[in-house]
């Protein structure tokens, strides 16, 4: 066995997203530190569940550490791609002025030994995992041989993918009781409940070419209803407005009837994690 101090080592020599505790003091250095909370989870105990998008694994690691009688971890894109080489692609076409070619993503540059995963492997490997892998791209692949899933984790996909509504009507086959969907997503001042997609065909959204479409939350709901879910519970939402008093002249001359309703407060315009619970 290794010591802790070996397994570290090992653990630093591959690029981590997420910082996954591997027991004995040794914790991977992720690049992100955004995590939701067990709490904001469903139970998993005794559920079987599907995390797509799973990359290096943290919440199907989680999920089979809360008792998961199965947990399916699928990627394609994150383990595949050899982000060194697409992103010198990219940042020569940020520097053009130019929007890149995203053909070339399983043209130019998917690499079959699927470097992405090693980070997964080694993970589940230190961990005893049993956390089953899946090389499958989730907008393609036939869903009859994913079968159905009592819990569906859908973390960080949604803004990634051109076709929103169809991906959420792939997703609601695979569910089984609920989806857990977390997405980039934004608020509008003033336009707190209205359904809106905003469209980013270039990198201004992280610096990515990759994100597409940023969402307000009552834009992923109504997604999320068309697609065929039930409910939709809101979980992570917007900000909440600032807490402005009003003058003390306005208040009066409001119970005197001399001054017209003021519009209800709202938070400024911002970009936010939106994470929601859809029922099936």
């Amino acid at each position: 066995m290794l010591s802790p101090e070996e397994l570290q080592a090992q653990a630093d020599s591959f690029p981590w997203f997420h910082s996954i505790d591997l027991g004995r003091g040794v914790r991977t250095k992720g690049l992100s530190e955004l995590a939701f909370r067990a709490d904001q989870f469903p139970d998993f105990a005794g559920k079987t569940v599907l995390d797509i998008g799973a990359w290096d694994g943290y919440y199907s690691f989680m999920a089979e550490q809360q008792g998961a009688s199965r947990v399916v971890a699928l990627d394609h894109y994150a383990w595949g791609i050899d982000f060194a080489a697409r992103g010198a692609y990219w940042a020569e076409c940020a520097a053009k002025g130019e929007l890149p070619d995203h053909n070339r993503d399983m043209a130019d540059f998917w690499r079959p030994e699927l470097p992405g995963r090693r980070g997964f492997d080694f993970a589940r490997e230190a961990l005893g995992s049993k956390v089953e892998a899946v090389v499958a791209d989730f907008t393609t692949v036939d869903l009859s041989t994913l079968g159905t899933f009592d819990i569906v984790l859908y973390l960080g996909v949604l803004y990634h993918m051109k076709e929103p509504l169809t991906c959420l009507e792939r997703l609601r086959t695979v569910t089984g009781e609920v989806a857990v969907i977390e997405t980039e997503a934004v608020h509008l001042h003033r336009f707190d409940e209205v359904s809106l997609l905003e469209f980013h065909p270039g990198h201004d959204v992280q610096a990515d070419f990759g994100n597409w479409y940023v969402p307000t939350i009552r834009a992923i709901e109504s997604l999320c209803l068309a697609a065929g879910f039930r409910r939709v519970d809101r979980v992570v939402g917007p900000p909440p407005p600032p807490s402005t008093p009003e003058p003390v002249l306005v208040r009066l001359g409001r119970r005197l009837g001399l001054a017209p309703a003021a519009p209800p407060p709202s938070a400024p315009t911002t970009p936010y994690r939106a994470l929601v619970h859809a029922h099936v």
